[in-house]
């Protein structure tokens, strides 16, 4: 990818996801960044989300009912989507783990496993609760 130019927009969209663990939807991080450019447009938050994600600096989570959520923390790890309220949540393992994964696909695979997503479902802890 060529070079890129520096935006200020970008940098913001960019730390607003490395701070936060809400695995926001564009929406959410339009609503945000908007605090500091009150210009900036909700097609602008797209392109820049998804141009992150192209470059590897978040995670695009696709959601069935919910849309596209974002990710600041791009090293290999799982989510979780509660059924119940449609946030979604890190998974915590260990890179053995996600490592074994890998390892258990090559095995019955015809190729080569370099990578893997995988998107768990269940209900959150809050949502337990309220039932």
């Amino acid at each position: 990818m060529a070079n890129l130019k520096y935006s200020r927009q970008r940098a913001s969209i960019k730390e607003y996801l490395a701070n936060t663990t809400s695995h926001p939807t564009a929406d959410t991080v339009y609503l945000h960044v908007r605090e500091e450019f009150p210009r900036i447009s909700l097609g602008t938050v797209y392109r820049n989300l998804n141009l992150l994600a192209d470059m590897g600096e978040a995670i695009k989570i696709s959601t069935p009912n919910g849309g596209d959520r974002f990710d600041g923390r791009t090293e290999p790890h799982y989510h979780v989507v509660c059924t119940s309220c449609g946030n979604v949540f890190d998974l915590e393992l260990d890179e053995q783990h996600i490592q074994g994964i890998n390892a258990l696909a090559n095995e019955h695979f015809q190729g080569t496993i370099d990578s893997h997503t995988t998107l768990f479902y269940g209900t959150c802890k809050k949502c337990l609760e309220k039932k």
